[in-house]
C-alpha cells in the first residue's frame, strides 16, 4: 500500500496501527526529520522537547531502535539511553558493536570517494561543506546556494555510482558515498532477530528509509513522515506529529 502524498493520516490512527500489532514489536525510528526538525546544519539539530522522555517510556514496554544516517558518535549528542538500539551510518554502525577494519579495497575506495566529495563541494561553493564517516563521506548542500548545489549533487551521484563498489544515496540536501555496502533494511532485521520482536513499525522521512519500507510484511507498520514518494502504509506531516503518536502508543501499551 503507498499513502498518498496529499492525505496525513492521524497520529492517534498510526498509534492505534502500532498497538495492534504482534506483540511485542519493534518501534524503530530515523532521527532528522522524525524525532528532530530538518534544519540548515546538523550540528545544530536537536529532538522537539519531550521525545527522549516518550522513547524512554516506550522502550520500557517494548523494543526501541533508532537508525540514522549520522555517526554512532554523533548520536551520542541526542542522548539515547542505553535501552534503545542505535544504528548508525545508514546501518554500517551500531552502537556497542565493534566495526569491522575497512578492507585494502574498501580503503582505497574511501579515499576515491573523499576526493570526490570535497571536488564538489568547491564547485557548490559557500555553505557546503563534507562530513566524513568511518565507512563514507557526505556532501552538506542546504545551505548552499541552489544554482551552483544541484550541479554539483547531480555530477557527484553520476561519478560515484562509477566508482566500483561504492553506494550513492540521497537525502533533504545531502549525497552520501560509501565505500561498504549497508541499509537501514539490513540493521532493522538484525535489531528485530536480537530483541526477539514479533512484528516491526518504523517511522523514517527519507529515500534511505524506504529501503525499509519496501521489505517489510503485513504484519508490519511503515509510517512515511513528510511527502515524496513511499512503500509505506501511513504517513505522519513532521516531527510534531511523530511526538503525538509516541505520546498515544506508550499510553496505549501502558493501558
Amino acid at each position: 500500500m503507498t499513502a498518498a502524498a496529499e492525505r496525513f493520516d492521524d497520529p492517534a490512527a498510526v498509534a492505534d496501527a502500532v498497538a495492534a500489532l504482534a506483540a511485542p514489536p519493534l518501534v524503530g525510528f530515523d532521527v532528522d526529520g522524525v524525532l528532530a526538525p530538518i534544519v540548515g546544519h546538523a550540528s545544530d539539530a536537536a529532538l522537539l522537547p519531550g521525545v527522549l522522555d516518550q522513547l524512554i517510556a516506550l522502550a520500557a514496554r517494548v523494543p526501541v531502535a533508532v537508525v540514522s544516517g549520522r555517526t554512532v558518535a554523533d548520536l551520542a549528542r541526542f542522548g539515547f539511553p542505553a535501552s534503545l538500539m542505535v544504528a548508525g551510518s545508514h546501518g554500517a554502525e551500531r552502537r556497542g558493536l565493534p566495526l569491522a577494519p575497512l578492507t585494502t579495497s574498501e580503503a582505497a575506495r574511501l579515499d576515491r570517494l573523499r576526493s570526490l566529495a570535497e571536488s564538489a563541494a568547491q564547485q557548490a561553493g559557500r555553505g557546503a561543506w563534507v562530513e566524513h564517516k568511518p565507512t563514507g563521506v557526505v556532501l552538506h548542500v542546504r545551505e548552499a546556494d541552489p544554482a551552483r548545489a544541484q550541479p554539483a549533487v547531480e555530477q557527484l551521484r553520476s561519478v560515484g555510482a562509477l566508482v566500483a563498489g561504492a553506494q550513492v544515496k540521497g537525502g533533504h540536501g545531502v549525497v552520501e558515498l560509501t565505500a561498504r555496502v549497508a541499509s537501514k533494511a539490513t540493521a532493522v532485521r538484525a535489531m528485530l532477530d536480537e530483541s526477539g520482536a514479533a512484528s516491526i513499525a518504523y517511522a523514517g522521512d527519507d529515500a534511505t528509509d524506504e529501503d525499509v519500507f519496501t521489505t517489510l510484511g503485513r504484519g508490519d507498520v511503515g509510517v512515511r513522515v513528510g511527502t515524496g514518494p513511499t512503500a509505506a502504509g501511513l504517513r505522519l506531516a513532521g516531527p510534531a506529529d511523530v511526538l503525538r503518536y509516541l505520546e498515544l502508543l506508550v499510553a496505549r501499551l501502558a493501558g
